[in-house]
């Protein structure tokens, strides 16, 4: 993901996804009862999510799972739900020690922050004022992908970045298509999303390489289940 904060801006980010290519989940709604200010897209087997907003806070939280996995882990989707509703207090609510590994975002227009869990020890990690990538390797890492797209973001349009390029399985690709262990792994999702309190606008994309391929919605002063009801 690539994030952009700081004084008297609004959050910016991009959120790509990637997962199995057979895994069903549903489109940015209005998902949770419980959350009525927070809309998402929705993993339909377990019920979590990847990237979730709460309007009227203006705050995001995303999840980044790791490349180790464990046989029987709790879900990792619960984790930015957990964080949208408690925030940096999040770490009380969720029993994290038994999931596989990840990289958990909250962010909004106050400060960003990351916490990664390497199934040994949970770091956190308070980011400073400016445009920043993260990936499971860390903020910034000294990764092929951030180092090829980092000065792209830097110098044009994310949407331009993102809708430039195809997937592939190289390292460095920004949207991927690979076989893992026998199964279709790729980019399905991407979003761009922009906030402050009580507005919310994404654009997003199930082919997020592809320029016409993005729907865009907003959510100005109203939570997302009655921006869904219109």
């Amino acid at each position: 993901m690539v994030c952009r904060w700081g004084a008297g801006e609004p959050l910016r980010i991009l959120a790509i996804r990637d997962e199995l290519l057979t895994r069903p989940f549903d489109l940015p709604a209005a998902w949770w009862p419980e959350h009525p200010s927070v809309i998402g897209g929705r993993d339909r087997l377990a019920g979590g999510t990847w990237c979730v907003s709460d309007v009227a806070a203006g705050r995001s939280a995303l999840v980044l799972n790791g490349l180790h996995r464990r046989e029987g882990a709790p879900s990792r989707g619960q984790l930015p739900l957990a964080a949208i509703a408690a925030g940096e207090s999040w770490a009380q609510d969720v029993d994290y020690r038994q999931m596989a590994s990840f990289a958990l975002v909250l962010a909004a227009q106050s400060g960003i922050t990351t916490w990664s869990w390497d199934q040994v020890e949970l770091s956190r990690v308070d980011l400073t004022p400016d445009q920043h990538v993260i990936t499971t390797n860390g903020v910034d890492p000294a990764d092929p992908r951030t180092a090829r797209f980092r000065p792209l973001f830097a110098s044009r349009p994310w949407y331009d970045v993102v809708t430039s390029t195809a997937p592939s399985p190289e390292p460095s690709a920004l949207v991927v298509r690979r076989d893992v262990e026998g199964h279709s792994y790729g980019t399905v999702f991407g979003q761009l999303i922009t906030a402050s309190p009580h507005e919310l606008r994404t654009s997003w994309s199930v082919t997020p390489w592809l320029a016409g391929t993005w729907t865009e919605q907003s959510w100005p002063g109203r939570t997302a289940s009655e921006a869904m009801r219109g």
